[in-house]
């Protein structure tokens, strides 16, 4: 029997609610179709936005979006997307698909679906085909009340009230599609360009975030901190977060693999190189160490998941893939992480929301679908505000060759008052016993909420609830210790009375 261990008595951090954030871009089905149909769809929506996903994400709490990209982003001017619909400009869309990109969602169009979502903006602006006064335009456009020429055209244009932009990114991929930028260049032009991100508003401080590195280039990381803090008693806000791009894919960027059609080694794969975030967060947030001892830089995990081929049939550029079992279990792992790690990780976004990479809804006409992926955010919800509990748990290698844990938890201690624990069983074939023992504290009661099925289970249009959550009640109370069997391939969320 594993035992799984819980102090109380120990909180290690808060956990930002920002950490189960999410990504859109501009790319495939992800704005277009799957969050926006437009005003005179037959679709049910309001001012544009589907009712039916835009119900399911509030269902799920979700606490901030990102847009409009990705390297969309830095080929993205803002003006484009303003203004009556029928004279806003027209392009192809270069990075995904060639498709022609209309621009009938723009600023207006997402601050209306975040209102409408309830949660925070995360805009990213254009610094690889941007000039520094189109950035600093936006943000007056956005952001300033009284007189200026940005907030007399957002008024003209149908807003007259400001809005909140809670995150921007100062440029995306820089290293890449952002530009091919070194890192000593960039550094010097996100001084250049977070000057220009103005604070009009006392209370509502935008949080700068700067592009960090791609997966393990810790070149970049430190190139990049130690050009934005050359005389750092200057430096102070400049920055206030550091982003970091990390994608699993099971054989690497040049074969991605399928998302439906694996065997159990490549499962393993799947996890064991989904578990290499935590050492990527170690090893970035080591190089920040020095620049920034006392963590008031949060590394901004803004890209993440799964990235696999596309399903077969659909546009190459458009990366709609399905989201098994196995999705679920990545979701669990980097929500884990993330939660572990909240001293330096303060918001993750997954890629992407709707109809693109490792989505937690899928759309097709009027049709909806939630994924495995969508399902495990739903119960990990209860982390959001909370704060980390020290835990460890006993697990044993398997895997074969990949040797990934059996188990991985974290647990936290919530806003109602109850420890919410959160426990993923790797194993595709192998149930366990757990004994949960907590440290001087009796239990008075406890609910269970669990994900699981066959690793290649998954939620079609024709079977939207092939994978679903069930209530967990197989749960023995014994004074301080609980003990259950967590079935193979599963994720599990105990909420318990203390």
């Amino acid at each position: 029997m594993a035992k799984l261990y819980v102090n109380p008595k120990h909180q290690m951090g808060h956990i930002n609610p920002e950490l189960q954030g999410h990504f859109s871009e501009h790319l495939g089905r992800c704005i277009y179709e799957g969050l926006y149909v437009g005003e005179n769809s037959d679709i049910p929506n309001t001012n544009g936005m589907r009712n039916d996903v835009v119900e399911a994400l509030k269902e799920m709490q979700i606490p901030v979006l990102r847009w409009p990209g990705g390297c969309f982003a830095d080929e993205y001017h803002w003006m484009d997307g303003i203004g009556p619909k029928e004279s806003r400009k027209k392009m192809i869309n270069t990075h995904w698909g060639g498709v022609v990109e209309d621009n009938s969602f723009g600023t207006h169009e997402f601050m209306e679906l975040c209102r409408q979502l309830g949660c925070k903006t995360y805009i990213n602006g254009n610094v690889g085909s941007g000039t520094v006064q189109e950035m600093s335009e936006w943000v007056e456009y956005m952001t300033f009340e009284g007189v200026s020429p940005m907030a007399d055209l957002r008024a003209k244009n149908g807003h007259p009230e400001s809005w909140k932009v809670d995150y921007f990114g100062v440029g995306n991929e820089n290293w890449g599609c952002g530009g091919n930028m070194t890192p000593e260049y960039y550094g010097n032009l996100y001084r250049r360009y977070q000057t220009y991100v103005r604070n009009y508003k006392k209370g509502q401080e935008i949080y700068k975030v700067c592009c960090g590195p791609n997966v393990d280039d810790y070149y970049w990381t430190e190139g990049v901190l130690k050009t934005t803090h050359a005389h750092a008693e200057w430096a102070h806000g400049f920055m206030n977060g550091l982003s970091l791009h990390y994608y699993t894919h099971p054989d690497g960027w040049d074969n991605k693999g399928s998302a439906l059609d694996f065997d159990e080694e490549k499962y393993y794969k799947t996890l064991k190189k989904t578990l290499y975030m935590e050492n990527l967060i170690k090893g970035h947030g080591a190089i920040m160490d020095r620049y920034d001892p006392e963590k008031k830089i949060g590394l901004i995990v803004d890209e993440w998941g799964t990235w696999y081929d596309v399903e077969p049939g659909t546009n190459p550029g458009f990366l709609y893939q399905q989201n098994t079992m196995r999705d679920a279990l990545v979701a669990g792992i980097n929500l884990n992480i993330f939660n572990k790690h909240c001293d330096r990780v303060k918001m993750a976004n997954i890629a992407q929301l709707v109809n693109v990479l490792q989505a937690v809804i899928l759309t097709e006409g009027e049709k909806m679908i939630k994924t495995p992926t969508y399902h495990v955010f739903n119960m990990y919800k209860y982390h959001q505000d909370a704060e980390l509990l020290e835990s460890y748990v006993e697990t044993e290698e398997i895997g074969g060759e990949k040797k990934v844990p059996n188990l991985h938890e974290s647990v936290s201690l919530g806003k109602d008052g109850r420890i919410h624990v959160t426990l993923n069983n790797l194993s595709a074939t192998e149930s366990y016993d757990i004994e949960a023992v907590f440290t001087e504290t009796a239990v008075k009661g406890v609910e269970g909420t669990i994900l699981t099925g066959e690793m290649h289970a998954h939620n079609t249009f024709e079977n939207p609830d092939s994978v679903h959550t069930e209530k967990f009640d197989k749960v023995e109370i014994a004074g301080q210790n609980l003990k259950f069997t967590i079935p193979a391939c599963s994720v599990l969320h105990l909420a318990v009375e203390i």
